[in-house]
């Protein structure tokens, strides 16, 4: 039983057995409300004996369901219980808020960056109104222009995907090997469709980089994280967190290599981290620059065209340096880039927003304002 039934039983008991003894300001206001007892029983006996049944059940029902809620204002809540004033206070905050301190994310940025102010440090947060439950922008400098429930730990999907092709990169595997997906390779957790058959497809290990990274194939990654290690995939899982702990990754897990996994999670924090790494490696730049590629997987010679999964890279007004796209049921729709407004490095961190439109919409969004704040400045 829920505690709102059980204020309702107790206020209902108080109700038809008040406590004579007591004299209090919540007897007096039962005792009120039993007063209605009396007009019940005069229209029970007055009115014909079917319809005035069925009239009395209905005030009687009526009256309890007063006598309840009159109740349960008063006790859902007592005095000194911070639930409801919570609440409120939540309702009632900005979307954005600033850096809640000692962020190791504050840390990794002295000692990683360069830290020092610019002129986008005097931008006003609340001019943003995003549609990601968790984001974060920091700029070159590590000044953290935006913020936004940046240290919630939440499904990361497919942004897993950079970590895979770092910790594959790190192996120092010959990119030019040839990989061929077999059954192990089927993904059994969400039965997720690719274009690589089993048995069919093989790929040399960097365009199955490629098209893991670029166009987010989940066969490509398992491929990927099975024939790296000679520990096979529980090695190449342990390989990536350990890798997200020497990044400093400090709140983030990985249980795949795919990002199919709900359990794969971090925090918007961590992937400023994870971006920040991944854009060191000159070939996940080349990958996540690219609009669209084609491969070709089979015997035959068939030709495969894939498309970056993310469509800034294929608008003139971006120039997307690094990033990576995700999305499963758990996680909402996710985006991890780095990209350069006015000429200036610029990482931003979307994720768990309710739309595949609404990435791209807030990411237009953070380059006006950016844009906006410049245009200001030489005015």
């Amino acid at each position: 039983m829920t505690d709102e039934m059980h204020i309702a039983r107790a206020c209902l008991n108080r109700f038809f057995n008040p406590d004579p003894t007591r004299n209090t300001k919540e007897n007096l206001e039962m005792k009120g409300l039993q007063r209605l007892r009396h007009p019940l029983r005069y229209l029970a006996h007055r009115l014909p004996w079917q319809s005035g049944r069925i009239l009395l059940l209905i005030l009687l029902l009526a009256t309890l369901m007063l006598v309840a809620t009159s109740c349960a204002s008063k006790y859902a809540y007592p005095a000194g219980d911070g639930t409801q004033r919570a609440s409120v206070a939540m309702a009632d905050a900005p979307a954005w808020s600033s850096p809640e301190s000692g962020s190791s994310l504050d840390e990794w940025i002295r000692a990683n960056l360069r830290p020092r102010a610019s002129r986008w440090n005097q931008l006003d947060p609340s001019g943003l109104h995003l549609h990601a439950a968790s984001a974060l922008i920091v700029d070159e400098y590590g000044n953290r222009l935006y913020s936004k429930n940046a240290q919630q730990i939440r499904p990361i999907a497919s942004i897993t995907k950079l970590m895979t092709a770092m910790v594959v990169l790190d192996a120092g595997a010959p990119m030019t090997t040839r990989i061929k997906i077999i059954e192990d390779d089927r993904d059994r957790l969400r039965n997720s469709r690719s274009r690589l058959r089993l048995n069919e497809a093989i790929l040399s290990r960097r365009e199955m980089i490629t098209v893991s990274v670029m166009s987010s194939d989940n066969r490509a990654a398992h491929a990927l994280a099975r024939t790296t290690f000679r520990g096979g995939t529980p090695a190449f899982i342990k390989a990536m967190n350990r890798k997200a702990i020497s990044l400093g990754m400090l709140n983030t897990h990985f249980a795949d290599s795919s990002g199919l996994n709900g359990n794969n999670r971090s925090t918007a924090e961590d992937l400023v981290k994870l971006v920040k790494a991944a854009a060191s490696y000159p070939l996940i730049r080349e990958i996540t620059e690219q609009g669209e590629i084609t491969v070709r997987p089979f015997a035959d010679g068939t030709s495969l065209p894939y498309r970056n999964s993310n469509p800034l890279v294929r608008t003139p007004d971006w120039q997307v340096e690094v990033s990576k796209t995700g999305f499963i049921n758990e996680s909402g729709y996710c985006l991890a880039m780095q990209a350069r407004i006015d000429n200036r490095p610029v990482i931003v961190i979307l994720l768990n927003a309710s739309a595949r439109w609404a990435t791209v919409s807030d990411s237009n969004q953070v380059r006006d304002w950016l844009l906006g704040q410049n245009q200001a400045a030489g005015s």
